[in-house]
């Protein structure tokens, strides 16, 4: 069956069955940010967003995901990199990078509703994403940083 989702803004014709994940459609469809983590909804690898909320796509067949705004990594916000993927970089808070997609994506969802959240709403946000290389302190650091680029750049339209 063919299913219509609507991905980083463009309409995509994909090919699918009613059981399959959301997860499989797209990266089969080339969105590889969309990570494969533990396919059981308990890593937060394959977190994408759907009218701008966080889902963890392996635990959604993808035709339940037809009729929503589905954001992925590979374009947060536009042509450059997002606030949020700058601050992770320069806090040193990506080491081998695997959690980052699902991690800045539940970040955005966050700082789109709470522009001046506290670590304990950011941390609340990054709560099921799994991480084996930090002990989490610098990835809330920079989304405290990209919290404030992110109002500065606001603040300058």
């Amino acid at each position: 069956m063919k299913i219509r989702l609507q991905i980083n803004g463009n309409t995509r014709e994909l090919e699918t069955t009613p059981t399959r994940t959301l997860l499989d459609v797209l990266r089969d469809a080339g969105y590889y940010g969309v990570k494969r983590g533990c396919e059981e909804g308990t890593c937060g690898s394959c977190v994408v967003l759907m009218d701008g909320e966080p889902h963890m796509a392996c635990l959604i067949f993808a035709p339940a995901a037809v009729g929503k705004a589905i954001t992925t990594i590979e374009d947060p916000d536009g042509d450059r990199p997002h606030a949020i993927l700058r601050a992770l970089a320069d806090a040193g808070a990506v080491q081998c990078g695997y959690c980052i997609p699902g991690m800045a994506l539940s970040a955005k969802a966050l700082l789109d509703a709470t522009p001046d959240p506290n670590e304990e709403e950011i941390r609340g946000a990054m709560e099921g994403h799994l991480c084996r290389c930090t002990g989490y302190v610098k990835q809330v650091e920079a989304i405290k940083r990209a919290a404030e680029l992110m109002r500065e750049e606001a603040s300058h339209e």
